[in-house]
């Protein structure tokens, strides 16, 4: 919860100050991750009603957050001058190292049920973000367009419609599997 608390600080500053819809994204992720982490904590060892709906109330706001991104990247596309590649770039690469930190500490319960599945699925997920923001800061930088910011950012908002499908998914089954 603390490596994501932090860097969430860190790159939503970033985010607002560019203007970036990838930044956005991996803020907003970051702080959905520190939500989700606390969830999780507070529901291992409730009943397996109450750990799935919890798995189920992550999943619905992970595709919330999905498509709060799609639609800050099309307003920015509409509205915005190109941010700054390089800034975006660093962010991205401190936020693959924060994740990278998570991702070792967690990796033992990536096959867990529904709740503990989520957390693993979201650390996975801001691995694959962090690298595609990077590049995408590294594509802004090299062509002076906010195209690859934008277009980061939609991707970044698939991965998570995505995830939160497997999530909700596995959730109802162990609710029905519960009765």
């Amino acid at each position: 919860m603390a490596i994501n608390a932090v860097a969430f600080v860190a790159v939503a500053g970033g985010a607002l100050v560019q203007g970036s819809a990838s930044l956005g994204a991996n803020a907003l992720d970051f702080l959905a991750d520190s939500a989700t982490y606390a969830i999780s904590l507070w529901a291992i060892g409730k009943s397996v009603r109450v750990r799935s709906g919890a798995a189920l109330v992550k999943g619905a706001s992970l595709a919330l957050l999905a498509v709060f991104i799609l639609g800050f990247a099309v307003w920015r596309a509409v509205s915005g001058a190109p941010p700054e590649g390089t800034v975006i770039t660093g962010l991205g690469l401190f936020g693959f190292v924060a994740n990278a930190i998570a991702a070792l500490l967690l990796v033992r319960h990536r096959d867990g049920d529904a709740n503990v599945r989520s957390v693993w699925l979201c650390t996975r997920n801001d691995l694959i973000e962090s690298l595609v923001v990077a590049a995408a800061g590294g594509l802004v930088w090299l062509t002076a367009s906010r195209w690859p910011d934008l277009i980061a950012g939609a991707i970044l908002a698939v991965v998570f419609l995505q995830s939160a499908w497997s999530i909700i998914r596995q959730s109802q089954a162990e609710l029905r599997a519960a009765g």
